[in-house]
């Protein structure tokens, strides 16, 4: 089979999915499926949408466009504030897009004009992340101008935690993020359907025991694929937590000494001389790279020590036991690591777990009260 090659279990994205939207559900907290990191891949889309996901959310058009012309048809929004460069695919292809710039939402306004429709806006609030986000106190202000727009409606307000800062929401955030809602109603009429309290790092708070306020939705790319807490990385209980592995093959392997330096006797003439350490070591070289992959994110066999890589090589110990050259290694991937291989053109993307959604298959899970965004 081709190396390397990322293999992908759709039943596990999906049971993931059906876990966290089953357990949210009893809290009033619909579920995005974020889908950026693997690049909107199809077959991955449809297991979070067969998990029962409310709709996607990409960060890229590329992405979006990739997930339309494979005849996915749910509510899908452009999670990155839209570039001016890409405003009629956004009209296109999104049903809604997260802003925090009035020239953008008012160049989103003309072109859904043009189109003949209208797009929805979810304002990003800065709630301290310090990536995106309108300051609170410019919030309402900001809304009424929105409403006043042509071509675009007001959907509703959401928060970024843990993107930049690595620092978890807290009840406070989410009380805070819940009155900023009411602010804006009281300020610009509408009413705010959705208040998105941000991802996979509000789940100790959304699976906990405080009140969920306003907050009725949130967009999970990490936990529905990798089953894992963004903040600690730590597996999230009830999650599969491989869903996904890397392969590669063995291009070298033998004993080495753990270090070799060298050392000019002769620096005019330019001659080099070895200092070995007499303690071998086998090392293995994996025909994967940095131009692959974030290698230093990911998780080796028991036993395997990982000691770097290049753009096309990666270095890691097997102690005192050599592996076959053309055997293959099994990997697993932070969400960096998955990020980055599913982009990389050489590696091919293997799937399993396909259902058929013609009929034949399992019907989707409907939860009736989850905001479609």
């Amino acid at each position: 089979m081709t190396s390397p090659r990322v293999e992908i279990d759709l039943g596990k994205i999906r049971a993931n999915a059906r876990y966290l939207i089953r357990r949210l559900f009893a809290r009033g907290i619909s579920v995005t499926g974020v889908t950026k990191a693997v690049c909107g891949h199809p077959d991955i889309a449809e297991a979070m949408l067969d998990g029962g996901v409310a709709g996607l959310a990409d960060a890229r058009i590329k992405n979006v466009v990739r997930m339309r012309k494979a005849g996915i048809t749910c509510p899908i929004s452009m999670i990155r504030a839209p570039m001016v460069s890409e405003m009629e695919d956004v009209i296109q292809y999104c049903d809604a897009s997260y802003n925090t710039e009035m020239d953008t939402i008012l160049k989103l306004g003309a072109a859904a004009k043009q189109q003949s429709t209208s797009h929805d806006v979810i304002l990003m609030v800065e709630m301290g992340d310090m990536r995106e986000g309108i300051l609170p106190e410019d919030l309402t202000d900001f809304a009424t101008r929105v409403t006043a727009t042509p071509g675009v409606a007001l959907k509703g307000i959401a928060a970024n935690f843990a993107c930049m800062s690595d620092l978890a929401p807290m009840d406070g955030d989410m009380v805070r993020l819940s009155r900023l809602a009411a602010e804006v109603e009281r300020g610009c009429g509408p009413f705010v359907e959705l208040v998105s309290g941000g991802g996979s790092a509000n789940l100790p708070w959304a699976l906990g025991e405080s009140s969920s306020e306003r907050v009725n939705n949130l967009r999970l790319g990490e936990a529905i694929l990798l089953g894992t807490d963004p903040v600690t990385g730590h597996p999230i209980s009830g999650l599969h937590t491989d869903a996904f592995a890397l392969f590669a093959e063995v291009i070298e392997t033998r004993f080495k000494p753990i270090s070799l330096s060298t050392r000019s006797i002769a620096p005019e003439v330019g001659r080099l001389k070895s200092v070995r350490n007499n303690d071998l070591r086998a090392r293995t070289i994996l025909a994967v790279g940095q131009q692959d992959t974030n290698a230093s994110g990911l998780t080796f066999p028991s036993g395997v020590l990982f000691i770097g890589a290049t753009s096309d090589h990666t270095v890691v110990d097997t102690a005192k036991s050599t592996v076959p050259v053309g055997s293959e290694m099994k990997m697993g991937m932070t969400y960096s690591a998955l990020m980055r291989a599913m982009s990389a053109p050489d590696v091919a993307k293997v799937v399993h777990g396909k259902q058929k959604m013609n009929g034949s298959g399992k019907e989707r899970e409907a939860y009736p009260f989850l905001t479609l965004v």
